[in-house]
């Protein structure tokens, strides 16, 4: 993975969350980059409590939150329309394949997208 931009999926933030040693070397000096799908998943997660609400979005405030745009739209119906891809898993991809920066996620079903510079994060 070239530079410093990456755009992250809710798993990856997740793992983060949670205190992944790995995740949190990998991201140390990145500039993080996320869908506003991405934020919403992330921030609804059923299985946070306040306190790390409180957290979550501290950390998401150092993010780059990249809103739906037209570009954005269009390679998401492509992504959902030849990869079926879900639509949070579309959102992101689509996000990552419009900024052209590298996407991190634990979900494999990224690899067969060939457009995506995709990095597959294994625990």
């Amino acid at each position: 993975m070239n530079g410093n931009e990456v755009v992250l999926d809710a798993n990856i933030l997740l793992y983060l969350f949670s205190g992944d040693p790995t995740v949190t070397e990998f991201l140390e000096g990145k500039d993080g980059y996320i869908s506003v799908i991405t934020e919403l998943e992330v921030i609804g997660y059923l299985k946070i409590n306040d306190h790390d609400l409180l957290f979550i979005k501290g950390f998401l405030s150092g993010c780059t939150i990249i809103e739906i745009n037209k570009d954005i739209k269009d390679i998401y119906i492509s992504l959902r329309r030849n990869y079926n891809l879900k639509l949070g898993d579309a959102a992101a991809a689509a996000t990552a394949i419009y900024l052209k920066f590298p996407f991190m996620s634990a979900d494999k079903d990224f690899n067969k997208v060939k457009e995506l510079d995709f990095a597959l994060y294994s625990r």
